[in-house]
C-alpha cells in the first residue's frame, strides 16, 4: 500500500507549506480542514486540485510554498521515540550496504522509524524488511511512522518486538544493518544470518564504540576488513558572487562500518599494513638491543 507520489493534490496526501523563512509545516489535507499559523489561516479547499509546486496565500498575506515533502524532511520532522538516524547517513547506508531492489535486508534497533523508510524504499515491491527492536514503546512510534509515510501497512516490513539474538529467525539475509549501543555483541548472530558475501553496516555514535565494532569483526574470522567513516554535510551561500561556506554545518552523528561475509569455512587473508613509526622504533630498539 502506498500514497501518491505526484500530480494534482488530493484529501489525504501529505503536504509540506514552506514560508519566506524556510520555516516548513506538514499538513494532512481534509476537505474542510484549515492550516492554522499565527500568519493567517489556509483553508485546504485551496490546496486540494492544485499542482505541486503552488504557491498559496494565508488570510494574513503570506506566502507558502506547496509540495509533498521529500523523505528526508519527513525523517527530519517525525514524531520520535528514540533520536533518528540522518538523512545523510541512512543515504550512506542505502548506497555504500548496497541496498537494491529485492534485497532482504534485517535491521536491529528501529529506533522511530527513519531508516526503515529509507530500506523499504530501497528495497522495493519485491525485496523485505524485518526490522527488531526491543522496546514496546519505540516499536508503536516506528509503526506510526513508517505507515503514516507509505499510507498504511507495507507487505515486506515486519517488525519483531525482541532481542536480535535470541529472536533472529532469518537466513541467507542479504544485508544486516545494527544501530545499537553494542553492535559487537550481535556479530556471531548476523555471522550466521547472512548470506556469503552479504553486507553487515553498523552505525555508532563514539570512537570507543566504533573500536569495539571495529575490531570485534575483524577478531570473528567470517567478515573482511571493516571499513569505518563518518559523513560531514555543509551547505553553502550562493548569491551571484558572493559564494562561502553556511555558518553552521550538519557535522558528527554517528560512525558508519561495513564489512562482507566470507564463505563458510574461509578466513579473510592477515592484513599487511605498514606499522605505525612509534611501533617501528620500538621494534628498532627491540632489534638493536
Amino acid at each position: 500500500m502506498g500514497f501518491r507520489r505526484h500530480g494534482p493534490f488530493q484529501a489525504g496526501d501529505q503536504v509540506q507549506l514552506t514560508d519566506p523563512k524556510n520555516k516548513r509545516h506538514t499538513v494532512t489535507l481534509k476537505e474542510d480542514g484549515v492550516f492554522h499559523t499565527h500568519k493567517g489561516g489556509i483553508p485546504h479547499s485551496e490546496l486540494i486540485g492544485q499542482p505541486e509546486g503552488s504557491v498559496v496565500r494565508s488570510s494574513g498575506g503570506t506566502q507558502y510554498l506547496a509540495f509533498r515533502h521529500l523523505l528526508s524532511d519527513y525523517t527530519l520532522s517525525m514524531p520520535r521515540g528514540a533520536a533518528v538516524i540522518y538523512p545523510k547517513d541512512s543515504a550512506q547506508i542505502v548506497g555504500m550496504a548496497d541496498i537494491f531492489p529485492g534485497a532482504r535486508v534485517v535491521e536491529a534497533g528501529v529506533g522511530s522509524g527513519a531508516l526503515t523508510c529509507f530500506l523499504l524504499r530501497a528495497v522495493g515491491s519485491e525485496g523485505s524488511v524485518t526490522s527488531y527492536e526491543r522496546r514496546e514503546d519505540f516499536a508503536e512510534v516506528a509503526t506510526k511512522n513508517v505507515e503514516k509515510f507509505y499510507g498504511g501497512p507495507m507487505d515486506q516490513w515486519r517488525l519483531v518486538v525482541g532481542d536480535f539474538v535470541d529472536a533472529l529467525d532469518e537466513s541467507d539475509v542479504d544485508r544486516i544493518i545494527l544501530d545499537m549501543l553494542a553492535p559487537w555483541e550481535c556479530v556471531d548472530a548476523a555471522s550466521k544470518a547472512l548470506t556469503p558475501g552479504g553486507v553487515i553496516c553498523c552505525y555508532v555514535a563514539t570512537t570507543t564504540q566504533l573500536s569495539r565494532t571495529v575490531e570485534t569483526l575483524r577478531d570473528h574470522g567470517s567478515f573482511t576488513e571493516p571499513h569505518a567513516w563518518e559523513t560531514l554535510v555543509r551547505d553553502w551561500h550562493v548569491e551571484g558572487l558572493a559564494v562561502r561556506p553556511d555558518h553552521r554545518m550538519v557535522g558528527h552523528t554517528g560512525f558508519l562500518v561495513t564489512a562482507r561475509r566470507m564463505a563458510d569455512g574461509v578466513t579473510p587473508p592477515p592484513r599487511r599494513r605498514r606499522p605505525a613509526k612509534g611501533v617501528q622504533g620500538e621494534e628498532s630498539t627491540a632489534t638493536t638491543a
